[in-house]
Parts: C-alpha cells; structure tokens; sequence
C-alpha cells in the first residue's frame, strides 16, 4: 500500500463515520490499539522490513479467531475468547496486515443471504433495501464501503463468492486446505475454506499467497504447487443455456456479454452441459452430508433449544438439527453417488482451463429473504454448492452492473490450479475487444466522446442479423434501445463497429441506466460482437423505430432530435 499504516487506520475509522452501518460488526478494535499496531508497522516499513501487507486494514469474518476479540460465530451464547489468531490470521498480521474488528455473519455460517443474524440483516453496499449475501455479509460489505483493504470470509457454499458478486467485488476461494482452517468455527469441517475479498484481483492475490501453505496444527491444509502458463487461447466452457436455468432480469444478456468479451480476447468458448455439477450442488444441504453441520454446532443448538428464536436464528437451528436423521449407510451412499459426479465434473472440464458462470442467480431484497427464507437462500447457490464438495477452486469477481446492481461472474477450476484462475480473470483485459453501437455513441453523436476517451477505434458500419428491433426510449436526450425481437419479427439495424480496450467496458456498465446493458449481438453473416442492449420487453418501452433501420436515419428524417 501506499502511504503510512497510520493514516490509513485513520481514513479506515472516518469511512465507517461516514456510511454509518453498524450492522457491519460484531466486535470492532479500539481506535488507540489500531494506531498503535498502525505505528509499529510504519517503523519496520522505514528500518526497511518488507511488509507486503504493510497498513492494510483487515475485516475478519466472526467465525475466524482473533486473539483477544471474542469469537460469537454469529450466536451471543456461543462466544468465546480465544488465546490464539487462526493460523491465516497470524499469517496476515506477519506481513503487516491491521485487524480492524470481527465481522456480521449468518449464524454459524449457514446461509447465503447475510440476514440470518441476531446482530441485525447486513444491509448491501448499493442498495439498503437488498440484501448484501452470506455467510461472509459483513466481511464482503466492509469491502466493498471502503472501510477495509481486505477481508477474511469463509465458504462452504458459496459464502465467500456470493456476497463478492452482489457487492461488486473480488472472492477468492482457494482449493480446500490451501488456506489452513484451523481457528475457524466449523461448518462442514470437511470442506470448509477460508475466503479473501478485496475491491482489486491483485490484493487478494496477494493476500491468498501470504495466507496459504502447509501447517501442523492442521491435517487438512494442503499446499499450492507450480502451474503451466496459460495458452495464448484459453478454453473456457461455458453452460448451455438449459445449464444457466432462471435468471434475474438482464443478467443472461450480462452474462452472454462477458462471454463475448473473453471470444473476442481470443479465449475459446464452448458451451456445456454442467449437469453433474448441479446435481452435486443439490447434495450439500439435500443429501446426508448435511449431518457434518449438525456434527459441528448440533449439540449446543440442542442444548440451548430455548433460545430458538431470540439468540439462535431459527431457520439455521432447523437446518442443523435436521442433519441428526441422517443414517451411517446413506452418508456412505451419497459419498458415493458424490465421487461418480466428481469423475463426470473432472472429465467434462479436462479439455478447459475453467468452466465460466455467473455468480449467483438474482439479487433478492431483504424482504424477500424474509418471506421466503429457505427458498430464496436455495437458489443462490446454484453456480457455488458444488465446488468445495468436488475438491476445486474458485474466483468470483465484478463485471460492470445490471439495473443499477453489481453482475458477478465467476471462474470455477481444478485443484491447485487457482493461479490459473487469476490469470483467466486477467486475461480479458489483454486484447482489445470489439464495441457495436446504435445511438448516442455513434461518429458525430453526443456521447461518442466517452468511446474516443476510452481508446475506441472506429473499424466501419455494420448491420446487426435481423433479429432486432429497435425502440424510441423514454426520457431526455432521446436515445434508441436494441431489442432481441421475437421470432420472425426482427430487422436488420445499422450502427458501427468500434474497438477498444476490453478494461474500459466496466465503464460503460458502470453508467448505463436502466434497462440498458452489454450483451452479446449477433451480427449480418454470422459473427458477434458486444453491444448495447434493453432488458426489457419491447412491448414496455417506447415508440418502434425499427422502420428506419437506424437510429442515424431516423434522426435525420426527424426534425424535433
């Protein structure tokens, strides 16, 4: 980092007076120590001590330990103060990392949604009213608001993916031990990892490369090992469209853009039927492997039935007391219907380098959440149950917005392979990628200067395939929207190709209002490109201008644009 330790503590405490969210923490550091670690950390950095994490302030996930802050796994009669950091904690701190407190969590980390706590529903970093994602909310939240460099998560589920993806930042979940889990509140001990989020892939690097390795207090951990360079074309599969099932609104059209940014990077794609891995998803809370929750917390819950309801969240109780039904024989069973999955999943993506999904499946309100607990948590882990269960890696990281919220897309990998993932995620920013415009960013129209500042070059006029319709949208200056058309009821529409630094397009996601996003357009003879595209029906948006054929000639026979 750079700047002094001591003044990032500082911006660290006036960023959390600023957003004022409360419900981000559990336990939080007193200002004076963290000056105080703040200042002996300057004082090596200026002996000369290399410190890669030198002034970092870190959020820790309160399921991780932190000697002396007490450890409640998101239950007031659970806590306890631990004499020793988790070994990844202790690590951090040895390169210069501050703790700045314990973080909000769905209670003993079993949810996807982040309001599963007796400390109050971890609101989302861009929308109050949404929820922020679990188990990791507070970690992922503290992130994404600015208060934290970095955070601790864990992830079973998708806890530390999830709620990387709804509040537009970067999840890394290593390979299962890659990050010693000893001094973490288990939830399936098993499969258990420790997350890192950050706002930038190369900080959560490098807080995974500090963190990870061999440790002897912990029989799982497992250690990293060298990977080939990645292929000047990488393989990428990609899920059929049967694969992606429901998603919310503008997300497929989302989705189908990032997969057209990384053809257009020179990445090859190929769409695959990712059946054997969501069937495995629907294993870990619908299967007997369930039980290791009950095996971890089970007894205490039973214990303290009484508090089901007020200090105990009653839909993680019922979650984990119904693992007790399960039988010796059917958990045999399941370990292996799990490992024939497993050989189908590792034979499916032998031929790629990662297989590339969405994040998650929609963004639900808190309200939602709370109408429909269970349902709405099931569907989000659609894309992330099945990677700890089958031993692999993987990378969730932010690709512009849909509708006003963060879209997250994510790499999912084999074993040990997480370096690769990092550089797949890097890759789209090598090449160039190629732009298709319809309106005000057209040659001589009023936002063409946002492409020229871009480094947009302009490659000519192209028509789309007549598959389109084009719209009149609402609202000032006029502008059109590209509509996929139903079938057999769309045009060919004119507009231009443009090309430029694949970097640049969060950008352009960034600014789009609503209905508006980036997606895939199939063009005249065949090819495609990335455009600008509306989410909604063409029935709710305005006047057809499809007639015209272009926005450029229907301008030109208009006298009041």
């Amino acid at each position: 980092m750079s700047g002094s330790a001591r003044a990032r503590v500082e911006a660290s405490f006036s960023r959390m007076r600023e957003v004022d969210r409360p419900e981000i923490w559990i336990h939080l550091a007193e200002r004076d120590e963290l000056l105080a670690q703040a200042d002996r950390v300057d004082e090596l950095c200026s002996a000369g001590v290399c410190l890669p994490l030198a002034g970092s302030v870190v959020a820790v996930k309160d399921n991780i330990d932190v000697k002396g802050m007490p450890t409640t796994a998101g239950c007031p009669g659970f806590a306890y103060l631990p004499q020793e950091d988790a070994m990844v904690v202790a690590r951090l701190r040895a390169q210069g990392a501050i703790i700045l407190g314990k973080t909000n969590l769905d209670q003993f980390a079993t949810g996807l949604v982040g309001t599963r706590s007796p400390y109050g529903p971890v609101r989302n970093a861009w929308d109050t009213d949404r929820i922020s994602g679990g188990s990791s909310s507070g970690s992922a939240v503290a992130v994404a608001l600015g208060i934290a460099d970095l955070a601790l998560g864990t992830d079973t589920a998708g806890s530390g993916r999830v709620p990387a993806a709804l509040n537009g930042i970067v999840g890394i979940k290593p390979t299962p031990g890659l990050i010693p889990v000893d001094g973490v509140v288990p939830a399936c001990r098993s499969i258990d990892c420790v997350t890192v989020f950050a706002r930038e892939l190369s900080a959560a690097r490098r807080a995974v490369e500090v963190a990870q390795g061999l440790d002897a207090a912990d029989d799982s951990a497992a250690d990293g090992r060298p990977e080939s360079a990645l292929a000047a074309r990488p393989r990428l599969a990609v899920p059929t469209r049967r694969a992606l099932g429901e998603l919310a609104a503008g997300w497929e059209e989302a989705f189908e853009g990032v997969v057209a940014g990384y053809r257009a990077s020179g990445a090859q794609i190929e769409r695959v039927d990712i059946s054997p891995m969501l069937e495995a998803a629907e294993m870990l809370y619908g299967s007997s492997f369930v039980a290791e929750r009950y095996s971890a917390v089970g007894t205490f819950i039973e214990e303290h039935q009484q508090d089901i309801g007020r200090g105990l969240d009653s839909t993680v109780s019922g979650i984990i007391l119904a693992g007790k039904q399960h039988r010796a024989s059917q958990l045999f069973d399941d370990q292996s219907r799990l490992a024939d999955l497993t050989r189908q999943a590792l034979a499916l993506l032998e031929p790629f380098d990662a297989l590339l999904t969405p994040t998650t499946v929609g963004h639900p309100t808190i309200e939602q959440v709370e109408n429909e607990p269970v349902a709405q948590n099931a569907r989000l882990g659609r894309f992330t149950n099945f990677a700890n269960l089958m031993g692999m890696c993987a990378l969730a990281f932010p690709a512009g917005t849909v509708a006003g919220l963060p879209f997250g897309v994510m790499l999912t990998g084999r074993a040990l392979e997480d370096r690769k993932l990092a550089e797949l995620a890097r890759f789209r920013d090598r090449q160039p990628v190629r732009l298709v415009v319809f309106g005000l960013h057209r040659l001589g129209q009023p936002l063409n200067h946002e492409l020229v500042a871009a480094g947009a070059d302009f490659l000519g006029p192209i028509h789309t395939a007549p598959a389109y319709r084009l719209r009149l949208l609402a609202g000032e200056p006029a502008r059109p929207g590209l509509v996929a058309a139903d079938p057999g009821q769309g045009v060919s529409v004119e507009g231009e190709l443009w090309q430029l630094p694949i970097g640049a397009l969060g950008g352009f996601l960034t600014g789009l209002p609503a209905p508006m996003t980036l997606g895939a357009i199939q063009l005249a003879g065949g090819d495609s490109a990335i455009g600008f595209l509306c989410t909604a029906p063409a029935t709710a948006l305005g006047v057809d201008i499809s007639g015209s054929g272009g926005w450029r000639t229907w301008v030109g026979g208009d006298a009041t644009v």
